[in-house]
């Protein structure tokens, strides 16, 4: 197996994981009768600040989900899988994980720069790939 497909399967990992880890949380605050089922608007600030900040860590995840499939599909498609590609989407993955985990632990101007920054290496990342693509 290329190693890019396997960093497209830990991203897809780290997403769901993401996604069940918000799912026992909520459900943990419906059981304990603290919350209703209801009280989790969507879009909208809703419970604890660490609530909230998983919420959009797994929501970032999921919406640059297609992007990585996206790129690794073409790069595959087109027959251009080499060792940059394997790095690179390994690049993509650690800074996806680490950008989600500096979302979780805060939002001070520090977290923020250092989330932005993993944000951009990935950014930056998925533009190289492009264009090695032509």
């Amino acid at each position: 197996m290329e190693p890019i497909y396997l960093a497209l399967i830990l991203f897809t990992l780290w997403t769901l994981g993401l996604g069940v880890t918000l799912i026992t949380y909520r459900s943990v605050q419906v059981l304990l009768g603290k919350k209703k089922s209801n009280e989790f608007p969507a879009g909208i600030q809703h419970g604890s600040d660490f609530n909230w900040r998983l919420n959009r860590a797994h929501l970032n995840s999921l919406e640059n989900l297609p992007l990585f499939v996206a790129v690794v599909f073409l790069t595959v498609s087109l027959g251009k899988v080499n060792e940059f590609v394997n790095q690179a989407g390994f690049v993509i993955l650690g800074a996806r994980v680490l950008q989600s985990l500096t979302h979780l632990i805060g939002t001070n101007v520090l977290a923020v720069n250092i989330r932005f920054t993993f944000y951009m290496i990935q950014i930056v990342t998925y533009i190289v790939l492009l264009i090695q693509l032509f």
